[in-house]
């Protein structure tokens, strides 16, 4: 497949991303902007106002960093782990297999979906916690560049746990039972340096941590973890997660019958 064809088709794929979730606005970029500001008059406003100050900041700054950051794994997660599905289970999936179209192609094509969402949604959020608070960006670079890697690293999850899936209820199981409690344990609201010894060695095996500390370095530029072995982690574990995507549907694991 000559590389013009390959470019087209990934655009279409991307682009039928972005529409779908655009279309659908009220559902998939309100719901997020709604519950982040609900986060911030009651645990920036009501609580953080007993809390005081966290490493120099006011709880306020502190929590709008792990906040825009729980937007961004959420949503870039749920739009391929759903957009997926779907297409898996209408067969359009296997269409595309059978298709001289490049595994890469199909997976880049959902996952830059996934970003793109993500990235709306986190831009979304910034922008009402600015009506709460002050930010200003330390380091640009690591800001961006975290984003991106988060929201490539759950839009692979997003598209691995759709393979699996075998009914409508399955997509739900993984961001229920495993990334709500790692996202609310992995230091949104709180440093990991205010923990007990014991606990704060077992936070640092949670990978949500990384990422929220990585992010808000290049925000505030404080962090409870070493920034290179974030970048390490989040990048190591994109890599695992690309093979892991692309042997499956190489071999057509959940997808051919």
């Amino acid at each position: 497949m000559k590389l013009q064809h390959q470019w087209t088709a990934l655009q279409t794929i991307v682009v039928k991303e972005i529409r779908r979730f655009m279309r659908i606005w009220i559902q998939t970029l309100l719901p997020p902007a709604i519950t982040v500001a609900l986060y911030f008059v009651i645990f920036g406003e009501l609580i953080g106002a007993r809390i005081g100050e966290i490493e120099g900041f006011t709880y306020m700054q502190y929590i709008v960093p792990g906040l825009i950051m729980m937007s961004v794994i959420t949503n870039a997660y749920s739009n391929v782990v759903s957009s997926f599905f779907s297409a898996k289970f209408q067969r359009s999936v296997e269409e595309m297999l059978v298709s001289p179209l490049p595994n890469h192609i199909i997976i880049w094509g959902f996952v830059l979906g996934g970003i793109a969402r993500g990235v709306a949604v986190g831009l979304i959020v910034t922008l009402l916690a600015l009506f709460f608070t002050h930010l200003q960006v330390h380091d640009v670079f690591v800001t961006f560049s975290i984003v991106l890697l988060t929201a490539t690293l759950f839009s692979l999850g997003g598209l691995i746990n759709a393979v699996y899936a075998g009914s409508f209820d399955d997509i739900s199981i993984v961001p229920t039972f495993v990334l709500t409690p790692l996202t609310y344990l992995g230091g949104v609201f709180y440093s990991v340096s205010m923990l007990p010894p014991f606990w704060e060695k077992v936070s640092h095996i949670n990978p949500i941590l990384f990422m929220v500390n990585g992010f808000r370095y290049g925000i505030l530029g404080v962090s409870d973890i070493d920034l290179g072995i974030a970048y390490g982690m989040i990048g190591g574990t994109v890599v695992v997660l690309y093979v892991w995507a692309y042997w499956l549907l190489k071999n057509g694991v959940g997808i051919r019958t």
